[in-house]
């Protein structure tokens, strides 16, 4: 089974751009104490794993640069919240303490603005396969 390019590609953008919504809605989120279930915000992460394709050696190196695309989830952080003394607050314990997402939004921002710029990349990508693909194109024409 073989993959064109701009599927491989469609698939990246796809997958990066979950990526940035997840990582805005953790920015977002990151000083929410109470939710619907009940308790502070927990952090969001995407999760890609590679789906393996059974291939020969034979035609491996055709294939080095094309894979297929990643399959991909949401999954919640399992860590404890951050706990912050705050006797005054509406959701503190009976200790005074009250819990926050465990989001560290300066990481989370690194890695936001780093998965934009993936995504911009790969826009690039795209456009200059489909260039590409079009150029090739008019050369059979004129030939």
């Amino acid at each position: 089974m073989t993959f064109d390019v701009t599927e491989v590609l469609a698939s990246a953008l796809s997958a990066t751009r979950l990526r940035v919504n997840v990582l805005s809605s953790n920015i977002a989120n990151a000083e929410t104490t109470h939710t619907a279930e009940g308790g502070p915000y927990k952090r969001k992460d995407v999760v890609q794993t590679a789906i393996s394709m059974p291939s020969d050696f034979s035609n491996a190196l055709d294939r080095a640069s094309l894979a297929k695309p990643s399959a991909y989830a949401v999954v919640e952080d399992q860590s404890a919240p951050r706990k912050m003394y705050q006797p005054g607050h509406p959701d503190a314990d009976s200790d005074g303490f009250v819990a926050y997402p465990n989001i560290n939004v300066v990481s989370t921002m690194t890695d936001l603005m780093s998965a934009s710029r993936l995504y911009q990349a790969n826009v690039t990508a795209l456009e200059t396969a489909r260039r590409m693909s079009s150029d090739a194109q008019q050369i059979l024409v004129k030939g």
